[in-house]
């Protein structure tokens, strides 16, 4: 049960699938496919599909780095919210949009896991949201290097982790892309 009792619907977001954040992401084309699975069901059971795209010094605006993937392609009718803070909702028109759809359950996929995912999770669910990953359609890059663990590793603990969430009022959970549905009955693990 939502902290937002007068919001039923739920809203499909697709954070950060652009070139520059996912060009060399773990498991990139099976993540897009997911998230591109997700997508014809939003659309098909006319859910709100929430596009997310982020700028930064290395993703300026207009660039070739900056745009979705070709895989995944926005219908003009789809919103499509700007951001250049992990948290999808910090310094954005996030909230007036989902506002505005009656949203109050969030089903997200996209990338990085560790940055943008983890930071919207936790920013929506701390907004009053129910929030759920879907655990197939999220990535990360390789960061290794950094002392960082592997990306299968990120991305497996954070879906154990987004799994086991809790906040009074509101849930939280992990599914696959092949569970998903877009009421809250999927969230029970």
């Amino acid at each position: 049960m939502t902290t937002l009792p007068d919001r039923p619907n739920s809203a499909l977001l697709v954070i950060d699938v652009q070139n520059g954040v996912v060009d060399s992401s773990h498991n990139r084309d099976e993540v897009i496919a997911n998230i591109n699975a997700l997508v014809d069901k939003a659309r098909a059971e006319d859910v709100p599909v929430v596009w997310v795209q982020h700028s930064s010094d290395e993703l300026k605006t207009g660039s070739e780095s900056w745009e979705y993937v070709p895989e995944l392609v926005r219908r003009d009718t789809e919103p499509l919210v700007h951001k250049k803070y992990g948290d999808s909702f910090e310094a954005t028109e996030l909230e007036d949009v989902l506002a505005e759809r009656g949203v109050g359950r969030l089903v997200v996929t996209g990338a990085q896991t560790d940055a943008c995912i983890r930071s919207t999770l936790h920013g929506g669910i701390v907004r009053g949201y129910d929030v759920t990953l879907v655990g197939d359609a999220h990535t990360t890059e390789d960061l290794t290097k950094y002392g960082a663990p592997t990306p299968a590793e990120v991305i497996s603990h954070t879906n154990l982790y987004w799994q086991f969430q809790t906040a009074p009022g509101r849930t939280a959970g992990t599914i696959s892309t092949s569970e998903t549905t877009f009421t809250a009955a999927d969230d029970e693990n």
